[in-house]
């Protein structure tokens, strides 16, 4: 599976052409990406057959400790569950553990969509342990992870030890700076075959670039490859 991250319509729609399996819909790419507008979740569901998750996210922060963000993250939950969407992006801390009760609290009330918990992942202390409480969750079947700090190989050290602990119930969908290089290594050394790029696919490669088809359509013929 391919995903690739948009941030318009025109994101969409390029990215489908060039053979992404799903979307990650998101704001502010910048800061690791926020909640984008209901008008555009609206009109990107219209614009692509592709499944689209959005991001739910109000601030960079992984924790939350005002009462009201969590009150308007369970409302924006609710609101999504409305759209056409696949599912929603999420991640909750309290500290450098799971913030099981406004996990909880959010999934609850869009019980229909499937969730990715995303890369927050990376910030808790013992993230393998902490795979058995998010398989506690039927909505979570996945988990967007680059594999941490470190090097490339302890980057798939991580993310192979991730992916034994997180079956079958959870897929790892490596994300995080991916390159061709990477995604090669990765499939050389681990049976993971689910991929999320961003910049990378993008022209400029950068934040603020467009993505663009060509990049898309060479990544998702390597992914897909099993040979490469």
């Amino acid at each position: 599976m391919f995903e690739v991250i948009a941030c318009s319509v025109a994101d969409a729609v390029a990215a489908e052409q060039g053979g992404a399996d799903r979307l990650e819909l998101i704001a502010d790419f910048a800061v690791g990406g926020l909640t984008p507008p209901f008008a555009l979740v609206r009109e990107v569901t219209c614009a692509v057959k592709i499944p689209v998750r959005v991001m739910l996210r109000e601030t960079e922060n992984f924790t939350v400790t005002d009462e009201a963000e969590k009150q308007r993250l369970c409302e924006t939950a609710k609101k999504l569950a409305a759209l056409p969407i696949d599912g929603i992006v999420c991640g909750f801390l309290c500290g450098e553990a799971i913030d099981q009760a406004l996990l909880t609290s959010v999934l609850a009330v869009a019980p229909q969509l499937k969730c990715t918990f995303h890369r927050a992942f990376e910030e808790l202390s013992n993230p393998i342990p902490a795979l058995s409480q998010l398989k506690q969750y039927p909505q979570i079947d996945y988990i967007l992870t680059s594999g941490g700090q470190g090097s490339q190989t302890q980057k798939i050290h991580c993310l192979k030890n991730c992916e034994l602990a997180a079956q079958p119930e959870i897929k790892i969908l490596a994300g995080g700076g991916m390159t061709d290089e990477m995604i090669r290594m990765i499939k050389e050394n681990t049976t993971i075959r689910d991929f999320h790029l961003g910049t990378f696919v993008r022209e400029p490669q950068e934040f603020n670039g467009q993505v663009d088809v060509r990049r898309v359509k060479a990544m998702s013929e390597l992914i897909k490859n099993v040979e490469a």
